[in-house]
Parts: structure tokens; C-alpha cells; sequence
């Protein structure tokens, strides 16, 4: 037996245990890890699946397969699968491997409850918004045959960038801002609307419901989602509100953001580092110094508690997924490994 890898496992359990506490969420296995975490929520927490996609850690993405059973051993409650390659790409997935899926996740004792798109309505150029939605439609064919309702989805997605030092979001968004410089925000606006308008009515097909996120760019901040969600105003186009990515935390307009989505929340998000200090409380680990003097604002620990508290008051009882989509450390020299997952 590795004693190094099961240390390495322990380390990880112990550290979604207290990443769970600290968003005041809990599910049956990591109640053993962490028996003082209350059950505050009414939803469940889930992995999304980037986090081993091989994106952020030095080292291969794990399989589809492997990422299951983690999710499993880990205490997850279910999965998110990320749209693209090795994961979620509908090129990879007929109908038949689908089933298999499910099958497995149904073994497992899992659930597959959202699948993830990684679209960009916004380009200039007509061909390439319409090939957006040729792969939003065929991942509305995978997510059905998954047997799964919310397909997470974006106006604008600059996308990310895997360099030789590791996955990247820069280069990916100076690429987008160079080809959008020329045009006004509301042409924009316009072009990711027409695109989720034709998406959601191929959504009523295939019985899905798409989740719009309050992700930049494109939209700023939440009032923009909900914005473009009436706009749209379709039955099969809902919201997927984070709290990590709004600008302001503060308990006003977490609450504020939390009504208005009342009856749209299908999904929603939450990553970083966690810990516990000397203390033994629960705190945010991860390197904010890059929002300068609003760093700690950015800890887990000041605003998740409220938010989750929020979407209890309005009924949600959907799943908080769990996803490390940021750039890892570099320990001598080099960035670390998948046993630092």
C-alpha cells in the first residue's frame, strides 16, 4: 500500500471536508471526515469535473471513469461534467456511452446533475457564433441522453489556454478583447442574445433547461443575467447564480441577488483552498492579493455562509459544485501535482 498516496487522499478529504464547512454545506461521507459540520443547506454538494481535467496541476487529466469513483470516495453527492475534451466533448459521447455513464454514476451511488458548456455567443464573425450553437446543441443531445436537466451556459467564453507552464486565462482574453475592441457592448449584447434564443428554443427539444451564469465578460454582474434572461424569456432558459464571481459580497446584495433569482436557480458554484488555523477555523487558503485591498473580501469564510443562507430562504435545493478552476502553485520551480488536488 502507498502510504504517500493515502496520505495524499486523507489530506484531500480533511480539506473538502472543511472547504464544505466553510460554504456551510455537508454531505454523508464527509460528515465522517468532519462530524461538527452542520447540515445548513437544503441542496448538496457536488465535483465539477474541470478540476481534474489536467488543466491546473501538472500532470494528465483523469478519465471520466476515475473521476467518478473519486467523487465517490471523496463523499460528493454527484458530478458536473465539464463540455470538452478528455471529459464531456458530444463527439465523444454517442448516445450509447451515455447510458454507460449513467449506469456507472447510478452504481456508484452518484448523481450526474448538470452538464457544463464552454460557449461563446459573442465573436464578430457570423461562423463562429454559429458553430456555438451547432456544439451548444449537440451537448443538449449528450445532457439529455445523461438523463440530466441543467446545461450550464455562458453569453461570452474567452476560453483557456494550456502553455507549457500550465493552464492560462490571460492569453485567451487578450485574444478575446482584440476581437471584440471595435464594436459597442450593446452589438454584443445583441449577437450572445440571438444566440440563447435559437439555443433555448433547441432546448425545449431536447428537455433540457439551459442555467445562465453570472460569468464575465459579456455580462458584468448578476443584474446582467437576470437581464438577458428576460430578455430571452423562455421556459427552458434559467440561472445559475455563483457568489464567488460577484463584485460586491456583502449581504445586501447576496440577498438582493438571491431574490431575484427565486424560481430561476437551477445551479451554482464554489472552489478555492481551504484549511483550518491554529484555531481550528475554517479559512480560505488561496492567494487573492491579486484584487489588491479588497483581498479579503474574496475569502470563502466572509460571504459563502450568507449566500448559502440566501438560497435557503428562497427554496433552492439544487446542488453547490465544487470546482478548482484557478492557477495552482509553484513549488520549487514547478507546478504542482495532482496530489495536491
Amino acid at each position: 500500500m502507498n502510504t504517500s498516496r493515502n496520505m495524499n487522499r486523507r489530506k484531500f478529504l480533511h480539506n473538502t471536508a472543511v472547504g464544505t464547512a466553510a460554504v456551510g454545506l455537508s454531505s454523508p461521507a464527509i460528515n465522517l471526515m468532519a462530524r461538527e459540520i452542520p447540515k445548513k443547506a437544503m441542496g448538496k454538494v457536488g465535483l465539477y469535473s474541470i478540476t481534474f481535467l489536467g488543466v491546473w496541476y501538472k500532470g494528465e487529466a483523469l478519465t471520466l471513469d476515475e473521476m467518478m469513483i473519486r467523487a465517490k470516495n471523496y463523499g460528493y453527492d454527484g458530478i458536473e461534467i465539464d463540455g470538452k475534451r478528455p471529459h464531456g466533448n458530444p463527439l465523444d459521447m454517442p448516445t450509447a456511452r451515455c447510458k454507460e455513464l449513467k449506469t456507472k454514476a447510478a452504481d456508484l451511488g452518484l448523481d450526474i446533475y448538470a452538464v457544463s458548456a464552454n460557449n461563446d455567443f459573442s465573436s464578430p464573425v457570423p461562423e463562429y457564433r454559429e458553430c456555438q450553437i451547432v456544439y451548444l446543441r449537440e451537448l443538449m443531445r449528450m445532457t439529455s441522453d445523461l438523463g440530466v436537466k441543467p446545461l450550464r451556459v455562458f453569453l461570452g467564453w474567452p476560453g483557456v489556454t494550456l502553455h507549457p507552464t500550465g493552464g492560462r486565462y490571460d492569453i485567451a482574453r487578450e485574444s478575446w478583447q482584440q476581437a471584440h475592441y471595435q464594436f459597442e457592448p450593446e452589438q454584443i449584447w445583441d449577437w450572445c442574445r440571438e444566440g440563447l434564443i435559437e439555443s433555448a428554443w433547441y432546448a425545449g427539444e431536447y428537455g433540457v433547461t439551459l442555467a445562465l451564469q453570472n460569468h464575465k465578460p459579456v455580462i458584468n454582474d448578476w443584474t446582467d443575467m437576470i437581464r438577458m434572461i428576460n430578455e430571452v424569456d423562455s421556459p427552458h432558459l434559467k440561472a445559475c447564480l455563483d457568489a464567488p464571481i460577484m463584485d460586491d459580497k456583502s449581504p445586501e446584495n447576496i440577498k438582493k441577488a438571491a431574490q431575484a433569482v427565486e424560481g430561476l436557480q437551477m445551479l451554482s458554484h464554489f472552489g478555492g483552498e481551504f484549511d483550518r488555523d491554529a484555531s481550528g477555523k475554517i479559512v480560505d487558503t488561496q492567494d487573492h492579493s491579486d484584487h489588491g485591498e479588497r483581498a479579503a473580501e474574496q475569502k470563502a469564510e466572509t460571504y459563502l455562509p450568507e449566500f448559502v443562507k440566501a438560497m435557503n430562504n428562497i427554496g433552492y435545493e439544487g446542488y453547490y459544485s465544487y470546482e478548482l478552476c484557478h492557477p495552482l502553485p509553484v513549488v520549487n520551480g514547478e507546478k504542482v501535482g495532482i496530489d495536491f488536488v
